[in-house]
């Protein structure tokens, strides 16, 4: 008993020495852990690469991180991703530093509105931001009827003056057009806003939007669009230690002295949204769930096409909620596949099939509302379904124009004309063999056993017979 009582209060001393180790190790609140949280951005920007960058900082917010850096390189993306990713820095209370590297990379479009959000931005030499115009559905601007197009040399590089217009000067002839002007409208106040608030060129802001002007980093450092080149992790570090920035939590001195830079890689539920969001990979598990669905519907019982089309077309739908989709494309495409599969079912020869490819091969076009790199459907792919789906069609016809020119095998067309063999004699009605069956018959004249017949008419299970008069010949 004393042996149980010492070893319990064993164990409770070592767990309250646990404790005040761990309370005197944690650092006190706001307090930096040393720690710098990476996240990279490579590539278009989607719903897996924003839930992994908002997700990154909330973390790196939770565990008390004294800094979080985005490496970014990026062409643009979806601009639901883009505000998600802006709304995570702009409450986010450790700063947020943008740094567009490797060499070559880019901030382009969304990557640019990122950058100018971000607490600190910066940039490696060789480097570009800009063209930050919204992409319309259906290809870019046009200029409005009787205006000259837009003169590729009108310094759209940013490498001329950074004044572009602004509130104060004189406004730009407004853009003409409805839904495109109020989108670029929109993007303007709202690139104008992130750079009015981190102090940053809103002037050069609004003319990459309105204009797509872009801008190398060494000229965008000097026209005050970023706040620093960088080539390197070290000299990144080294350039915004001790900068003061202010944050959701207030003002926060920047500290990279001895900081340990800690990359944060996607985990699975990001590489899995990656995949299912592909709108390559969203459209054919949309076909693969139609079809799955489709096959089990004729073949009640097989549950391997049901489960696996339930299972797709669910991922299908949840990928197409959080992509930016035309429900007409989608629409069509459904009726287009019901359409190809009817044609095997109603004898309609092609009417019904080609339209279902016209209405496919459409809606596939028009599936992906948006010209963004990176997130649409490629056209190969529509063409070499829609290849094999007509060709499945015609396959179709041509088995349906052929079985409509051979000769009837079966039923009552198939008995006249037949020839019949007597069983016994008869006066009346007697007994025939027709096609290896026997049926009852009725013959106007008397019939000897294993006479040659021909049936002439057919009264419900009865045969109307005659002699063949070719055979007594």
């Amino acid at each position: 008993m004393n042996t149980l009582r010492a070893l319990l209060v064993s164990v409770l001393c070592l767990v309250a020495v646990a404790a005040l180790s761990q309370q005197a190790a944690a650092p006190p609140d706001g307090a930096g852990t040393g720690r710098a949280v990476l996240l990279e951005i490579n590539g278009p920007l989607g719903p897996a690469t924003s839930d992994y960058v908002v997700r990154g900082i909330q973390e790196a917010a939770a565990q008390r991180a004294q800094l979080i850096i985005i490496q970014m390189d990026t062409p643009g993306g979806l601009d639901s991703a883009m505000r998600d990713i802006i709304k995570a820095i702009l409450s986010s209370p450790v700063p947020v530093v943008t740094w567009v590297a490797p060499g070559g990379s880019r901030a382009a479009s969304a990557g640019t509105y990122i950058l100018y959000a971000s607490h600190v931005a910066a940039m490696a030499p060789a480097t570009n931001l800009g063209a930050a115009t919204p992409v319309p559905v259906g290809g870019g601007q046009q200029p409005a009827p009787g205006e000259p197009p837009a003169d590729p040399g009108d310094d759209a590089s940013g490498q001329g003056e950074s004044e572009g217009v602004g509130a104060d000067d004189t406004e730009p002839a407004p853009m003409k057009g409805g839904p495109e002007a109020k989108a670029v409208n929109d993007a303007v106040a709202y690139i104008r806003s992130l750079a009015e608030q981190r102090g940053r060129n809103a002037d050069w802001a609004e003319r990459a939007v309105r204009e797509s002007a872009s801008m190398t980093a060494e000229r965008a450092v000097e026209e005050n669009v970023i706040d620093l080149v960088a080539a390197d992790m070290g000299e990144l570090l080294r350039a915004i230690d001790g900068r003061t920035v202010s944050t959701e939590a207030g003002d926060v001195v920047i500290q990279t002295q001895g900081l340990a830079v800690e990359s944060v890689q996607p985990d699975w539920r990001t590489e899995l949204l990656s995949v299912i969001t592909s709108p390559t990979v969203a459209y054919m598990l949309l076909l693969a769930g139609i079809y799955g669905l489709i096959f089990e519907g004729y073949n009640p019982g097989a549950i391997v096409p049901g489960v696996v089309g339930a299972i797709c077309l669910l991922l299908a739908l949840y990928a197409f909620q959080i992509l930016p989709v035309n429900y007409a494309g989608l629409a069509l495409i459904v009726l287009g596949v019901l359409m190809m599969i009817g044609e095997i079912f109603v004898p309609s020869f092609g009417a019904l099939g080609i339209g279902g490819i016209i209405a496919f091969v459409v809606g596939s076009v028009i599936l992906m509302d948006t010209d963004v790199p990176g997130f649409g459907v490629p056209l190969a792919l529509i063409g070499s379904i829609a290849l094999l789906g007509g060709s499945a069609v015609m396959a179709i016809v041509w088995f349906a124009v052929r079985a409509r020119n051979r000769p009837i095998v079966s039923g009552r067309e198939d008995m006249l004309g037949a020839e019949a063999v007597a069983l016994d004699d008869f006066s009346g009605t007697g007994l025939v063999r027709v096609h290896g069956e026997l049926w009852n018959a009725h013959a106007g004249a008397p019939v000897s056993q294993g006479q040659i017949l021909r049936v002439k008419a057919m009264h419900g299970l009865t045969l109307e017979v005659e002699a063949d008069e070719s055979k007594e010949n």
